[in-house]
């Protein structure tokens, strides 16, 4: 890759995380609000009812579901509300004129939505600290998996936005789909529990795999065998990559 294209890169990229610092009372903050509450409420109130889960204290059972849930949801969100207003003002037109490869934009704006799931994870992880103590099992798997999730639910975002055609739509895949689909991903409890033919639905849901591994990464525990969660995981990168580039590449959407 040339110069220019690490310079265009990286201004894309250091916009996208400038502009969620700059906001962190909207960005940062909330997530580590909500998720003191999960800690405090299922965590210590319910947690200490139900008991252990897996031969685990409940709060450790469910601290890696937790972060998993803070990092998809604000990677998604991130690309999602930040590209789709570039999109409203016309202004990623500028990009798409621009004599930089699409392969580019679609890079720096996952890159950014990454690193505010990061950002919002490692927050989140410290906040747990608090609540329980943490002992990392595998942590090549715990970095790749969170890695590798930011990046599907971030280029996801991204395809959202392309689709949106007002304000309300970036709202309707998270609010409708994407919370639904992690709150049933075994981030509250073990999918062994469930009935068989249940257990067989949950594992439709693409959550369930990411929650899984990074639980395994986290804690030794898994529900999922976790080389078939990273087949999945690298289907997804790929397939949903694929896309936003042909989105990016038509242009369907994006030009007046």
């Amino acid at each position: 890759m040339s110069h220019p294209y690490w310079v265009a890169f990286w201004s894309i990229v250091y916009k996208e995380v400038k502009r969620f610092l700059r906001i962190w009372p909207q960005t940062l903050l909330p997530p580590a609000i909500t998720m003191v509450l999960y800690f405090v409420i299922f965590g210590n109130l319910i947690g200490s009812r139900i008991g252990e889960m897996d031969g685990f204290d409940y709060m450790q059972f469910i601290v890696p579901g937790l972060i998993m849930m803070s990092v998809i949801t604000n990677a998604y969100g991130n690309v999602s509300s930040s590209f789709f207003s570039n999109k409203f003002q016309r202004s990623i037109e500028e990009l798409l004129v621009a004599p930089v490869p699409n392969w580019i934009i679609l890079a720096g704006f996952v890159i950014g939505g990454v690193a505010r799931g990061l950002a919002c994870g490692l927050i989140v992880t410290a906040l747990s600290l608090w609540f329980t103590d943490l002992h990392v099992h595998n942590i090549w798997v715990t970095l790749s998996v969170i890695l590798l999730t930011a990046i599907v639910f971030a280029t996801a975002g991204l395809i959202n936005a392309i689709f949106a055609t007002k304000f309300d739509d970036v709202t309707i895949v998270p609010t409708f789909i994407l919370t639904p689909l992690t709150y049933l991903g075994g981030v509250f409890y073990s999918v062994s529990l469930l009935p068989e033919l249940w257990q067989w639905v949950s594992k439709l849901n693409p959550i369930l795999y990411m929650v899984n591994t990074f639980r395994y990464g986290i804690i030794g525990i898994t529900d999922i065998p976790v080389g078939i969660a990273y087949i999945m995981l690298a289907i997804f990168v790929l397939v949903l990559g694929g896309w936003a580039l042909h989105l990016l590449n038509t242009a369907k959407g994006l030009r007046s």
